[in-house]
């Protein structure tokens, strides 16, 4: 006759869904072993915790260098349809990318630099003549004297300098800041031209990991992944261009100042998804309300009419390639990257929530769907 197992050992039953016998036993049995293993993989998960905490950095770039060769992706796929090599279509597009930020650097930026430092000369001057208005004075008459030490405290505020370096953690850290943002976005562009000339080789790559049998549905549901990013990014910038350009031509007609500034402000504010438009609606509105209360309502009309024009026939045009995400989960996705990554995550946010609304309609469904009894 056999023996029955030792109440015990490791083979004996679990009762009731408590601890794996196999865990009771080695601990009853060696219980330094098992602290000093457990131990052992906390400290493990510490030390991976911090090397990615160090490494943060490096990450961010490495993703918006991928995120970037993913959008400009779609434009080198274009020219290789149009039978030009895929090497001479990466150096077209990057040299003119090159050129676009050339330009930009030469023509836009020194003038939106001399447009701030007259802002910041012109602020007495706009409170002054904002206070001669009637707007100013019904806000006067309806909230009394906390209006006006509002305005003076915003005024102060605004024409000390030491206040706006401030914002940025002193002068020295504004420095350190401007050479650290112009190294990264080196580091971005090289990573990108890289990611861009090799993304057929890593999808090659990525697809071998997957067994042979299921390879074309990962290859199908990767290039879908791929095009749908790609599509977001290159819509993204050209909504925000057409944001920039409609505000150049509002600020221009209505002879509000400082068109050039609240363009390149529209263009880098309106990348923000979703809230982007309302947001510089509120600070584009609110600023010309100083220089023109006239202007200020007009300007304000004309972008809420824009707003619903790129909501309605826009954006269905320009996001034609990639997949509609229900509002709730755009607000949830660019909230959790905003917390996590700052604006980059916010930016990323969208097409990484596109990504695994894709990957559930493709995989999780079809295979739910596929159940037709319980399992036993």
């Amino acid at each position: 006759m056999t023996d029955a197992p030792a109440p015990d050992s490791p083979s004996t039953p679990v009762p009731g869904g408590s601890l794996p016998n196999g865990i009771r036993w080695r601990a009853v049995h060696h219980p330094f072993a098992l602290g000093f293993f457990v131990t052992l993989g906390a400290l493990v998960a510490f030390v991976l915790g911090l090397a990615v905490s160090n490494l943060s950095t490096v990450i961010i770039y490495v993703v918006f260098a991928l995120f970037a060769a993913l959008g400009l992706d779609p434009i080198v796929r274009l020219l290789e349809r149009r039978r030009v090599p895929r090497v001479w279509g990466i150096v077209i597009v990057y040299v003119g990318f090159a050129l676009a930020v050339a330009a930009v650097l030469l023509l836009i930026i020194p003038t939106v630099v001399r447009q701030i430092v007259e802002f910041v000369k012109s602020v007495p001057t706009f409170f002054a003549d904002f206070q001669r208005t009637d707007v100013y004075h019904y806000l006067h008459d309806t909230f009394g004297t906390a209006l006006t030490d509002l305005l003076t405290q915003l005024q102060d505020f605004l024409t000390t300098p030491s206040n706006l370096a401030a914002i940025g953690g002193g002068v020295l850290q504004v420095g350190v800041t401007i050479v650290t943002g112009i190294s990264g976005a080196i580091i971005v562009v090289v990573l990108s031209l890289y990611f861009t000339a090799t993304l057929p080789t890593m999808k090659k790559s990525f697809f071998q990991l997957a067994p042979a049998y299921s390879r074309p549905r990962v290859a199908d549901l990767t290039e879908k992944i791929t095009d749908s990013i790609g599509g977001y990014l290159m819509g993204m910038v050209i909504l925000a261009f057409c944001n920039a350009m409609f505000v150049l031509i509002m600020f221009l007609i209505l002879g509000l100042p400082f068109p050039q500034l609240f363009a390149v402000a529209a263009f880098c504010i309106t990348l923000i998804p979703l809230i982007g438009t309302v947001l510089f609606w509120v600070i584009g509105s609110v600023f010309a309300l100083f220089a023109d209360p006239t202007g200020a309502l007009v300007f304000a009309i004309a972008y809420l009419v824009y707003m619903q024009l790129e909501a309605y026939l826009l954006t269905p045009r320009v996001m034609n390639r990639t997949i509609s995400i229900p509002g709730a989960l755009v607000v949830i996705g660019a909230l959790v990257g905003g917390t996590l990554l700052g604006l980059l995550g916010a930016l990323v946010a969208i097409p990484v929530t596109a990504s695994v609304l894709l990957i559930i309609k493709q995989v999780l469904i079809p295979r739910q769907d596929a159940k037709t009894e319980p399992d036993a």
